[in-house]
């Protein structure tokens, strides 16, 4: 399912803690394999990893690694998803991301309502 919402990509892990987690896709032609390991996982309120894109032009060391953190919480009959990302260079890069998962959240948003 994440396939859907998330810009295509398959993402391979077992959702245990010290896990790792890729997502392998594609972007604008180009292969991507990304990243990570999984933090902590509570379901179905929370889930905290790591996350490294090569796409980002760095190198891949442990100071280049963002920490995801997703926190859903029920309020009356609805549910907030709260994503938040550390550890970004710039404000350039803090807005590069917050678009792209903007992009993504809205994309889980459809599949959600719709299943």
């Amino acid at each position: 399912m994440i396939k859907k919402y998330m810009f295509g990509s398959h993402v391979v892990t077992n959702w245990r803690p010290g896990a790792p987690i890729v997502w392998e896709g594609e972007h604008d032609g180009e292969q991507y394999e990304d990243r990570g390991e999984i933090i902590g996982i509570e379901p179905p309120r929370h889930l905290e990893m790591t996350h490294f894109s090569a796409m980002s032009g760095k190198e891949d060391r442990p100071e280049n690694y963002h920490r995801l953190v997703y926190e859903l919480e029920g309020i009356d009959n609805m549910t907030l998803l709260t994503l938040s990302q550390d550890n970004n260079a710039s404000e350039d890069e803090a807005e590069h991301s917050r678009a792209n998962w903007e992009n993504m959240l809205s994309g889980l948003k459809d599949v959600v309502e719709r299943n």
